[in-house]
């Protein structure tokens, strides 16, 4: 299944691969994707969807074995404060469902963050942008494709 992220990776020659699986919609978690492809919960990004104080948004991309320190995101940001957006407003300020969204090929480009324990990793896993769809790329590439930045969840 091409997605929209994938044909925008494409286009630029962003080296990925797709990986395709079968979705539980009862649980759309970092680890119930991990298990279906067969990676550990550390190889899968999952990507939230913040707003801060201001009401300026970010993409937060971080492993599926981390939990997201709000205070350590809003100082990467520059914000006093940040919040998950909220599931019903994700649709239409993305363009994408819980469970399918990418920080790639969003309606709109919102600064992308992504966690330092990628900077590890030859690869990670993120979401192509559908439920069932996961693209394998170099952290770099993620970063250089969406000019994103490195931060600390600590």
């Amino acid at each position: 299944m091409i997605t929209n992220a994938a044909r925008l990776l494409k286009q630029s020659n962003v080296t990925f691969d797709l990986l395709n699986y079968d979705v539980d919609l009862n649980d759309l978690s970092a680890g119930a994707v991990a298990h279906k492809i067969g990676r550990p919960p550390e190889d899968i990004y999952k990507t939230l969807v913040l707003v801060d104080d201001k009401g300026h948004h970010a993409f937060v991309v971080l492993s599926g074995a981390e939990e997201l320190s709000l205070k350590a995101i809003a100082k990467a940001i520059g914000a006093k404060k940040v919040q998950l957006v909220p599931m019903k407003d994700l649709e239409k300020l993305t363009g994408y469902i819980r469970g399918g969204v990418s920080p790639i090929g969003a309606k709109k480009a919102f600064p992308v963050y992504l966690s330092d324990t990628a900077e590890a990793k030859q690869t990670i896993i993120i979401s192509a942008g559908k439920r069932g769809c996961q693209l394998v790329l170099a952290p770099e590439d993620l970063l250089a494709f969406t000019k994103g930045k490195v931060f600390s969840n600590c």
